[in-house]
């Protein structure tokens, strides 16, 4: 069994928002990197598995803040993988200030892709091979939930452009939580309450399509959709404040 891994970040000027406190999708830009440099430095990263014609991709997540942290805060993202599926691995992460208070956590689920049809590989043959990347600790906070309906009634369109995409060729999950966090209003992004992000991501989005990206809001919580343009749901999201 390994132990978690541990990488230091910085909240740099580029990462914060008008309240000069760290953004939603910053953050969860540096869990989503830790993630990406830890499984290299593991050799398991994206660079061996496109050997194969492989790709890691990310099929659930769930984040939580318990504040954002202001501008030239150092901090710490902790990250270990503590269960492999036949579909999903589940790679865990916790966030740390300077003095080692935590912040933050995540759960992150992710599948294994063939890059050549576009489907999920089968993984009872890798948690084998990666035995000695396994961390027995259990996730800090409850998995993903599947957000199962949502009815909205606030709504924008978004042409997949150049700038959405990612080194799978379809649109990057920061990008995402961008679109949906532009059609809440300003005092629920920079309110002071925890907040807790669940992101279901259920079919691909490729450069060119036209995206609707539906919010409802409800008390203390906004629930999201995102269709392509033939009205197939490529991700649907919850973020709620504690």
């Amino acid at each position: 069994m390994a132990e978690k891994s541990v990488y230091a970040h910085r909240v740099e000027p580029q990462d914060v928002d008008f309240t000069l406190c760290a953004t939603f999708p910053s953050l969860g830009a540096s869990i989503l990197n830790t993630a990406g440099i830890d499984a290299h430095s593991k050799g398991f990263g994206v660079d061996v598995l496109n050997t194969d014609n492989h790709s890691w991709i990310l099929s659930r997540m769930a984040m939580e803040f318990d504040y954002r942290p202001q501008q030239y805060t150092d901090y710490t993202v902790t990250t270990w993988i503590n269960e492999y599926g036949r579909v999903l691995s589940t790679r865990n992460f916790t966030l740390c200030d300077a003095e080692g208070h935590e912040f933050g956590r995540a759960v992150t689920q992710w599948a294994m892709l063939d890059l050549t049809n576009r489907t999920a590989v089968d993984l009872s043959h890798v948690g084998d091979t990666h035995a000695d990347a396994m961390v027995a600790c259990p996730s800090p906070t409850d998995k993903p939930r599947k957000i199962r309906e949502v009815s909205p009634t606030i709504h924008s369109e978004h042409r997949i452009v150049y700038s959405d995409i990612d080194f799978n060729r379809h649109v990057n999950t920061m990008r995402y939580i961008e679109m949906m966090c532009d059609l809440l209003p300003l005092e629920l992004l920079t309110c002071a309450a925890p907040v807790r992000l669940d992101v279901h991501f259920l079919h691909e989005s490729r450069y060119g399509q036209t995206l609707t990206i539906g919010c409802e809001l409800r008390e203390r919580e906004a629930l999201f959709e995102i269709s392509t343009d033939d009205r197939t749901v490529a991700v649907r999201a919850c973020m709620a404040w504690k």
